[in-house]
């Protein structure tokens, strides 16, 4: 795509009937690099006029979702429910146009009409019995009936736009039928308001999902209608589930909150998402410096995208293993108090979390690799049998009295371990799984040096005397 030649102005424009989506997300993050690549604007739209199903916790899901995130708008938000009086004065301009009537049909009367249709083997629609023509004689006002009003789509031709993500789209207006913008109580309807929202937040860009795509020739035509510059736009398909069907709530995480809950860091999240659908090449890791870089609205695909788990948990141990240790504590160490970690007089757990963070997918799980050095060891008497053996004792007490005096540090406790094993005639693992019991209470840890110089010779002192 050329670098275009007005303000970029991009927006997101969720509906708050529940919690933000990983679809949703990806159209976020799309919608706010390219405005970013070009120096332009990302608004936040709340369009919320379903009011049965709108609700204010998930306005503000959506926006906590962002903030985490860090997909930061430029303007807004700004909630359709507080533009009615710009949308009915739309309305009246539309109708006094004529590009706009009453109609007086019931909802009855539409069902019947769309049922005639089905029947006659064509397209359900409204058969336009309000609709004002020249030399048509309109039927009488039913008493006491309140009208909607339809936009007067037109009878002929075509829309055609090209899509920046799927190509070139073509739909012929006979497709259509005459759209009802404003229900009887004068509340507008959903097409009509973000054609109106496009045009007064003056968006160049939409990014959205491909099941708007029916939408987007009832707003072009309302737009042409009043005059307005059209917008750009790009329809990206959906993403499906690990098992190649439609993401789902009993299959999938598709809330973008369930990730910060499960110890997934946002920069992994956004990572995965932006490589959801889009290309930089042959690059799987990037941050999103680079993608407001490099993310000019080009090398978008236009087939659906299937969530990985496994390349989401990859990614994440990623920047797991990049992050600032004083983080990960910030972020474990609630997980752990939870779980009943005593941090007093215990080793610093951002040394804890640096030692142990190379091998964990995930924040949850480096949070209970931590838990070692934040309980009472419990060994099991069954492995304590089989590892703390007489061969093995003369040894360990040596090493409990060679700790009183060991330069501490991996370095030498390595040296002192070796030094040990070679006077009794022992293998690492002979000295090493006892030791692990002792000080940990389990069998599995990093390496034994290494935990020893965390735990502190104080702490392994007590615990070997406990032992021996």
């Amino acid at each position: 795509m050329n670098a275009p030649a007005k303000p970029i102005r991009t927006r997101f424009a969720p509906s708050p009937t529940g919690y933000l989506h990983l679809g949703g997300a990806r159209t976020a993050l799309y919608s706010w690099a390219f405005a970013r690549h070009f120096g332009g604007t990302f608004v936040l739209r709340i369009e919320d006029t379903d009011l049965e199903r709108s609700t204010p916790e998930a306005v503000q899901a959506i926006i906590e979702g962002m903030e985490w995130l860090g997909l930061t708008h430029d303007e807004g938000p700004f909630y359709q429910m507080k533009r009615m009086d710009r949308y009915r004065e739309v309305v009246g301009q539309m109708l006094e146009a004529g590009t706009a009537y009453h109609c007086y049909s019931s909802q009855e009367e539409v069902q019947a009409m769309r049922d005639k249709a089905t029947a006659a083997g064509e397209k359900p629609r409204y058969d336009g019995t309000w609709r004002p023509e020249e030399g048509k004689v309109l039927p009488a006002i039913p008493e006491g009936r309140k009208p909607v009003v339809r936009f007067k789509n037109p009878l002929d031709g075509e829309v055609t736009w090209n899509d920046f993500v799927k190509g070139t789209i073509t739909i012929g207006n006979k497709e259509l039928d005459d759209l009802v913008i404003a229900r009887p109580d004068g509340t507008p309807t959903y097409n009509f308001c973000v054609a109106i929202d496009d045009l007064d937040m003056e968006i160049s860009h939409v990014l959205r999902g491909d099941d708007h795509v029916n939408n987007t020739p009832r707003q072009i035509n309302i737009l042409r209608a009043i005059g307005a510059q059209l917008p750009e736009y790009g329809h990206l398909p959906m993403i499906l589930g690990s098992d190649g069907a439609k993401m789902s709530k009993r299959k999938d995480a598709v809330n973008v909150m369930q990730y910060p809950a499960e110890g997934y860091l946002p920069e992994a999240i956004l990572n995965y998402l932006a490589r959801l659908g889009w290309s930089h090449g042959d690059d799987e890791v990037f941050s999103m410096e680079q993608v407001c870089s490099w993310f000019d609205g080009s090398h978008l695909s236009n087939s659906a995208a299937q969530f990985n788990i496994e390349k989401l948990n990859w990614l994440n141990n990623h920047y797991i293993k990049q992050a600032d240790n004083e983080r990960l504590a910030s972020l474990a160490q609630p997980r752990m108090q939870a779980n009943g970690a005593v941090f007093e007089g215990a080793p610093a757990l951002p040394v804890v979390l640096g030692l142990l963070k190379e091998r964990t997918n995930t924040v949850n799980e480096l949070a209970d690799a931590a838990m070692l050095f934040y309980r009472e060891p419990q060994p099991d008497a069954a492995l304590l049998t089989q590892h703390f053996t007489d061969a093995v004792k003369p040894a360990l007490a040596d090493f409990a009295e060679r700790c009183k005096t060991v330069e501490w540090n991996k370095a030498a406790l390595a040296a002192m371990i070796k030094e040990v094993l070679a006077a009794h005639g022992l293998k690492m693992p002979q000295i090493a799984m006892p030791l692990r019991l002792f000080i940990t209470g389990q069998l599995q840890t990093p390496a034994i040096d290494a935990v020893l110089e965390i735990f502190g010779r104080d702490t392994v002192v007590a615990r070997l005397a406990k032992f021996l």
